[in-house]
């Protein structure tokens, strides 16, 4: 019998070793555990946040976990913030391999009432600024970050992953989260189509629609017992994801692993769309 070569990637150690991965919101939520889970996969992560005082603290923890970890100030939104994260990447590293885009911001909350009930975070309240501001954090945010790394990884021959966190908002219209559900909705077909355009250079763009996760955001949804059982009435696994279980899915994304997928959004959403 010919001998079988099994594929064990446990054979092969930390699947981003000595890779450089940049994580945008990377001081909570789901940004802080993709760095963490990266990092402890090898990676050496920079971390951008508009709250660098906590980004900083989220290096230092990965740092006293035996990682490497660099945290700079970002302000999703600002052009110039995002070329000074991706060239304090290539400064400190050398190079950028992986690109998460987690920085995002919503003015949403659960709607409790009859259907005629009218949030104050609803489109018939919101102020232009409140609507550009989650605009300018969720999708030209993406953009911006997508467009400096790209750059990067072209000039120094990369062929690299970017993974934009989108949302299962980006498919399902939410209560009183108009302003969030079409800032994700773009950050999707951003993804489609600025796959296309990366496909001639080996980099792969990629994006993730989570569900109902346990973040701040969805603690706020879920401040009362209607909000948590609204969310969960949603959900078939009756239960709210981890922000690890996201971080699982961005680095699958970002592994050869998924060496052949581009242009995807992947939603990990307890079932969401099985029906």
């Amino acid at each position: 019998m010919a001998d079988i070569a099994l594929n064990n990637t446990a054979s092969r150690g930390p699947a981003l070793n000595d890779k450089v991965a940049v994580i945008t919101g990377g001081a909570s939520g789901i940004g802080r555990s993709c760095a963490r889970r990266f990092a402890g996969e090898g990676a050496r992560v920079v971390l951008g946040d508009i709250n660098v005082e906590a980004a900083v603290e989220a290096a230092a923890e990965i740092e006293s976990a035996g990682g490497t970890a660099y945290a700079v100030r970002l302000d999703a939104a600002a052009p110039a913030d995002n070329v000074a994260m991706i060239q304090a990447a290539l400064d400190k590293y050398g190079r950028v391999d992986a690109v998460v885009a987690a920085a995002g911001l919503s003015h949403a909350g659960y709607v409790s009432g009859e259907k005629n009930a009218r949030a104050t975070t609803g489109l018939l309240d919101q102020s232009v600024e409140d609507w550009q501001r989650v605009m300018d954090v969720n999708l030209t945010g993406v953009m911006l970050v997508n467009q400096a790394a790209a750059k990067a990884m072209i000039d120094g021959g990369i062929q690299g992953t970017i993974v934009n966190i989108a949302s299962v908002a980006a498919k399902v219209p939410l209560r009183g989260g108009v302003d969030y559900c079409v800032s994700k909705a773009g950050v999707w077909m951003l993804t489609k189509a600025f796959a296309l355009e990366m496909a001639d250079y080996g980099i792969r763009v990629n994006a993730i629609g989570p569900g109902f996760i346990e973040t701040p955001m969805t603690a706020r949804m879920g401040a009362d017992a209607d909000g948590e059982a609204w969310m969960r009435s949603m959900t078939p696994m009756d239960r709210l994801g981890t922000t690890d279980e996201i971080a699982s899915t961005a680095l699958f994304l970002s592994t050869d692993q998924s060496s052949y997928t581009t242009g995807q959004i992947l939603f990990p959403a307890g079932g969401m769309f099985a029906g």
